[in-house]
Order: structure tokens, then C-alpha cells, then sequence
């Protein structure tokens, strides 16, 4: 398994395996490209752009896919996916983006809010001229951008999962198959604010390695650690390490803060010994790299 970083900051870092550089965040920041990383590009949740023209969000009967829309529960301000105007601003930008020399391009919020959205007049007609039930829809348009959008990528082309492994379909228009298809691997982000509980990351993971036909790397948040928070950290990435996982991304700030948690890893004498008493290969693997530099 490999090891690797969710960064903020347009740095690589020695002892990680994969480096994916935020370029376009949810909030509407557009970013120059990272050279020699993997560019993950926020598509569709867009809270500046939101700001300036409301008319572009998507819409469901009870209100607009923003995060003060009380009656849903959403993490971002969403634009709606056929927005031809918004779907070009995004392809320009990976455009530009495939102009410099990066690894490749990540797609992270390319899908519809939920499955109540949207039901602006463009994709009610939409829908209607496809002879197509909601759900394949739905599917439909968020594949075709897909694909309109790895046209434009040279390099390793990903996409993030959002992490519903039953109702993915159904509620976002994200068909496994169908993308399969038209990526490199699969990155499922698995965020929490720590993982003393760690047992859900172990059952979705396991859900995502049966269902998705190509590579998976899961990604687990490692930012502001304690450390209580790193040792559950490590260990939880300890129990990804015995499934067939391409790798596991870690979400850090900067560079320091990866440095951090390679660090604790190597002179935690606790964490090392539970991992040889316990037979973690792999993790011991990957630690024995990183004591080399830290």
C-alpha cells in the first residue's frame, strides 16, 4: 500500500508516495496548477461564485442547495451540474490546469447535491427530452461531464467518491460502473475530526474495495493532531494497510504537518511496538521508510 498527501500547500514531501494539491476549493478559490502533483478540483460547490449570482444554484421544491438551507443537510453551497456557463469555467480551468506539467487531475464534487436536486426549468427539460427515468438522468449528465472533462486531462485521472456506497446513484447521479470506465482509481475521502471510533473506516472501505471496478485510496484527515489524535490516526491506517488498497492519502495543511505525523510514527516507541505485536506488515513498512528521514 501506498502512502500519500491531501494537501493545501503546492509542496511534495519526502517519505509519501502520492501527492494530490487542492488547486479549487468549495469556496470558490481557484488556485495555480501544482507542477509534478495531482491536481483535485472542486466542481461544482462553488460558495463565491454562489454569492455573486444566486440564480446558479441548484434547486430542489423545498429551496436551494446551500448550507443555510436548514431543511437538508449540506456540507457545501452546490451549483447546479448543467450550468453550461459554470460546467465551461470548470473545463477551462482543468484546461489551464493541463497546460503545466502535473501528474494529473482529481475531480471532487462533480455530482448533483442530493436526490431531491435539481429541479431548475433547464434540467426539468433536460430530463424530459432524454426519455430517461430521474435516475439515469441524473447518472447520465454527471457522466457526460466526466467524460467531457478527462478529454481534457493528459495525465492520471481520478475521481473522489462521495462516501455513500448503497445510494451513490440514486442520491448524487454517480454511477460506479459507468465511471470506472474513465478513471485511473477511485479516492474515497473518509473525514473525521479524529478516529478514536475507527470501525466505520474499516466497513466502508471494505464496501468500496467489492463495489468499485478500479483502484481505490481512501483518504483520512490528519490535521491539527494531537497525540491521541495521531496515535488513532496511525493505527486506523494500520488496519488499511492489510486490505487492497492502492493507498492512503492523508488530508494535512502543509508539509510540516505531514512531517509531524511521520515523526510521531517513527519515535512513538508505544506505536511501534503495538504494530509488530500485532503483525502490521505493511504499516511497519512504511514507518521503517520514514524513520530513514525522520
Amino acid at each position: 500500500m501506498k502512502i500519500g498527501l491531501v494537501t493545501y500547500a503546492p509542496e511534495k514531501v519526502d517519505g509519501y508516495d502520492i501527492h494530490v494539491y487542492y488547486s479549487k476549493w468549495s469556496d470558490g478559490q481557484a488556485c495555480p496548477a501544482a507542477k509534478n502533483m495531482q491536481n483535485d478540483v472542486t466542481c461544482f460547490c462553488d460558495a463565491k461564485a454562489i454569492r455573486e449570482d444566486p440564480s446558479i444554484a441548484a434547486v430542489s421544491r423545498n429551496g436551494s442547495a446551500l448550507r443555510k438551507n436548514r431543511l437538508f443537510n449540506l456540507p457545501f453551497d452546490y451549483v447546479c451540474p448543467t450550468n453550461p456557463q459554470y460546467r465551461n469555467k470548470v473545463l477551462d480551468y482543468i484546461d489551464d490546469l493541463n497546460k503545466e506539467d502535473i501528474e494529473g487531475v482529481t475531480l471532487n464534487l462533480y455530482h448533483f447535491p442530493d436526490e431531491e436536486f435539481c429541479v431548475c426549468p433547464r434540467c426539468m427539460e433536460l430530463w424530459r427530452k432524454s426519455g430517461l427515468n430521474w435516475t439515469e438522468w441524473r447518472a447520465q449528465t454527471i457522466t457526460e461531464f466526466i467524460k467531457e472533462a478527462k478529454a481534457k486531462v493528459k495525465g492520471t485521472f481520478a475521481v473522489e467518491m462521495f462516501p455513500d456506497p448503497l445510494m451513490a446513484k440514486e442520491r448524487f447521479g454517480i454511477d460506479f460502473e459507468a465511471i470506472a470506465e474513465l478513471v485511473d482509481y477511485f479516492h474515497v475521502p473518509l473525514s473525521s475530526r479524529d478516529y478514536f471510533t475507527n470501525y466505520w473506516v474499516d466497513l466502508l472501505t471494505r464496501d468500496f474495495i467489492k463495489l468499485l471496478k478500479k483502484p481505490v485510496v481512501v483518504e483520512l484527515s490528519g490535521e491539527m493532531l494531537t497525540d491521541e489524535k495521531a496515535s488513532a490516526l496511525l493505527k486506523t491506517v494500520a488496519y488499511l494497510s492489510r486490505h487492497d488498497l492502492m493507498g492512503t492519502l492523508l488530508l494535512v495543511h502543509d508539509s510540516e504537518n505531514a512531517k509531524q505525523i511521520a515523526r510521531y510514527a517513527v519515535h512513538n516507541s508505544e506505536f511501534r511496538e503495538w504494530l509488530s505485536r500485532y503483525e502490521f506488515t505493511e504499516m511497519n513498512r512504511i514507518v521503517d521508510n520514514w524513520a530513514k528521514l525522520y
